[in-house]
């Protein structure tokens, strides 16, 4: 396993990603603005928003845009939660139509103020998509529901193609990247995904770069494996801002070719691993992949 560099620095050339621009990322944001939704793209930075926003793809994210978490890495606002918007299912179909998406993918804040986390709202939203666009595939990436077994089975009632919930880091940083959330629980609920719609594919993804070691990611590959994992993605993560975690490595293309060579050799179907990879990039893509055991 190659060395990642040590100290991070000035920003390497292969994290510039463009400028948001271009007529597709203009329509796009104006109808998320119309139909008073959030995504992921938006509210967590992510890098890719422009190139993802003009090929017609978005990460819609339900529930609001306030998390009841306060996770060291994330750029999403936290606080008191909004109330639950029942029309928000229809609006999030209404905006997969006039996309034209043959794939959607959905994520959510964390709601541990709910007893079941948010999971009603994935199940409507997802039924809605389908009821809208017959055929459209449906990935749902959740938050751990604080490990309730029922709230995994009401996501998965709705038959989304595939379940995504991401370990984020090794168990070691647990405590400072994501101090209400659990390595083993995360654990936990993908393999319940796995025992309880076999059909489904489960994802799982890890950022790095946060002082995980090439020992530390490895193990947990082997981990999501062993509780199911299909998909794996891998990224560099990147601090949004002064108050986040800061970045303790930059890691190179090289070493993410490497971890992408181990994942598959470990069996997983498809791993997506780059430096500017984030857990719904080419999520289509990673779908269609023939399935693994």
């Amino acid at each position: 396993m190659l060395v990642s560099i040590a100290s991070p620095g000035e920003r390497p050339k292969w994290l510039r990603a463009p400028a948001p621009a271009g007529g597709n990322y203009r329509d796009l944001k104006d109808l998320i603005g119309r139909l008073r939704l959030h995504t992921v793209c938006e509210s967590a930075a992510c890098p890719n928003v422009g190139e993802c926003w003009n090929h017609g793809a978005a990460t819609f994210m339900i529930l609001g845009n306030v998390c009841t978490r306060r996770c060291g890495f994330c750029a999403v606002e936290k606080g008191a939660p909004l109330p639950v918007d029942y029309d928000e299912p229809n609006r999030v179909a209404e905006a997969v139509s006039a996309m034209g998406l043959r794939f959607a993918v959905i994520t959510s804040v964390d709601r541990d103020d709910r007893e079941d986390g948010g999971a009603e709202l994935f199940a409507l939203t997802v039924r809605a998509i389908r009821g809208r666009v017959p055929g459209c595939g449906v990935e749902v990436l959740t938050p751990d529901f604080q490990g309730r077994r029922a709230a995994v089975e009401t996501v998965l009632e709705a038959a989304p193609d595939v379940f995504n919930h991401n370990t984020e880091t090794v168990p070691r940083l647990y405590r400072e990247a994501r101090p209400g959330a659990r390595y083993e629980r995360s654990l936990q609920v993908l393999a319940w995904a796995r025992e309880i719609a076999p059909a489904a594919v489960s994802k799982s993804g890890l950022m790095l770069g946060l002082g995980e070691t090439a020992a530390e990611v490895l193990a947990v590959m082997r981990d999501l494996r062993a509780s199911g994992v299909r998909i794996l993605t891998l990224g560099q993560y990147l601090s949004p801002s002064p108050r986040h975690l800061p970045i303790a490595r930059y890691v190179a293309p090289e070493e993410f070719d490497e971890l992408r060579r181990a994942g598959r050799e470990m069996g997983f179907s498809h791993v997506e691993s780059g430096p500017l990879v984030r857990s719904s990039y080419h999520a289509a893509r990673a779908a269609h992949e023939p399935a693994g055991n």
